[in-house]
Order: structure tokens, then C-alpha cells, then sequence
């Protein structure tokens, strides 16, 4: 089951792909005018993305990742195999969490999870390009070390993984995770993008900075 995210005259198109029994938000991003994409965290389930992609009628060329949760790059590898596409992100840092991602997929159920080394570790203020769209990166440490959000800035769209939420925020007690440097990426990485920013978080409906910054009990008033 996809879900189109609506955009005024956008460069992009995208579509939200539950994937694992996490229900984590796959996203599938083309590029309108060369009709190029890319995965953006692919969790698993392997087929029910390549159908989704199928009906986007989408070429895709690369994979995103935000950062190193199974839920979240579990399928990434198998998904570069398949298709002779390149990984892209997260940064670094995120290195330990792919290599437990065979042991993690494995205790929480998501079939065929294997490690990888990325072809481009990403750094804040790196781009990356879906077709001819370009995408700022942004690191954001807090849930996980190395995780990074992308953010188109013609669609006011935001593919931010697990660091916001609508009404909550990313867990901070995993390894190397921290709630104060969290809330820090959020403020100093985020909220610049603009309050109508709007955002396709890791689980869970979309929603705006600016209702965030209003609404969200953990970082309103920040």
C-alpha cells in the first residue's frame, strides 16, 4: 500500500511504503523531470517495494539511508545487489549499528537484514542528486551517531528518519544515542529549514516543523 505525498508543482514525487512488522516509512522519491528516484531507507520486504516502484513507474538509481537501524537499512544491501545501484549515507559514525544489522533483523523478525559498507558515507553540508534534483544533508546525531536527514528544499520536504516524530521524538537510549544532542540537532538542524517545511518521519504520519515546534511536547518553544 503506497501513499502519495501531496506537493504544490514539485521537482520531486514521492511515495510512503510501510515496510517491516515496525511499520517504518520506506520512501520512494523520482525525480519528475527525468523520472529517476531512489529508495530512501529501505527496511525490507523487497518485493512490496519493487511493486511499489513498479506502479510509481520509476527508474530507480541510488539508496538513501538516514541511518544504520535495521528497520530502516535492512534491505539496502540485497536492493544494491538487485538492481547495480549505489548506498548513499549515513555518516559514519553509523558504522556499528550496519554491521549488527544480520543480528538485529534476525531478533526482530525482518527477513534477509545482511551488513554493507556504504559507497558514499555522507557528512552535513554534503548533496546528494535523485535525477536532477538535489537534496541538502544534514547531520543530526542524537537517536544514532551518524544519522543524517535530507532535505529537498524546492518541495519543502524533509525526509527526516528517526529523529522527529509528529508529537514525540527519536529514542536516545541506544548505544551512543543522547537525548540532549537530539534535541540540539532539532533545533540548530531543523528548524532553519522553515516552519512549512513539511517532513516524512521514520514511523508514523507526516507533519510540519512549524506544527512540531507548536505542538510537539519535547521540543515546543525550542
Amino acid at each position: 500500500m503506497t501513499d502519495e505525498t501531496p506537493i504544490s508543482d514539485p521537482p520531486i514525487r514521492a511515495a510512503i511504503v510501510p515496510v517491516t512488522l515496525l511499520q517504518q516509512n520506506c520512501s520512494i522519491v523520482c525525480c519528475v523531470e527525468t523520472n529517476k528516484g531512489a529508495f530512501v531507507d529501505p527496511g525490507s520486504d523487497i518485493d512490496l517495494l519493487m511493486d511499489a516502484v513498479e506502479q510509481a513507474r520509476c527508474e530507480i538509481e541510488k539508496i538513501l539511508l538516514t541511518h544504520g537501524h535495521a528497520d530502516h537499512a535492512g534491505a539496502a544491501d540485497e536492493l544494491r545487489e538487485r538492481l547495480g545501484i549505489p548506498i548513499e549515507g549515513p555518516h559514519i559514525d553509523d558504522q556499528f549499528w550496519i554491521d549488527a544489522i544480520s543480528q538485529d533483523s534476525a531478533k526482530y523478525g525482518f527477513p534477509g537484514g545482511r551488513a554493507f559498507d556504504s559507497d558514499r558515507w555522507l557528512v552535513g553540508g554534503d548533496s546528494v542528486t535523485v535525477g536532477n534534483v538535489t537534496f541538502g544533508v544534514y547531520h543530526c546525531p542524537g537517536h544514532t551517531p551518524g544519522h543524517v536527514v535530507f532535505h529537498q528544499a524546492e518541495s519543502n520536504l524533509a525526509f527526516v528518519g528517526d529523529v522527529l516524530f509528529q508529537g514525540s521524538i527519536g529514542r536516545s537510549d541506544f548505544p551512543k544515542g543522547d537525548q540532549d544532542t537530539l534535541i540540539n540537532s532539532i533545533k540548530t538542524q531543523l528548524w532553519p529549514l522553515g516552519d512549512d517545511t513539511a517532513f516524512v518521519p521514520g514511523h508514523g504520519p507526516m507533519s510540519t516543523f512549524g506544527h512540531e515546534r507548536e505542538a510537539n511536547p519535547y521540543v515546543s518553544g525550542t
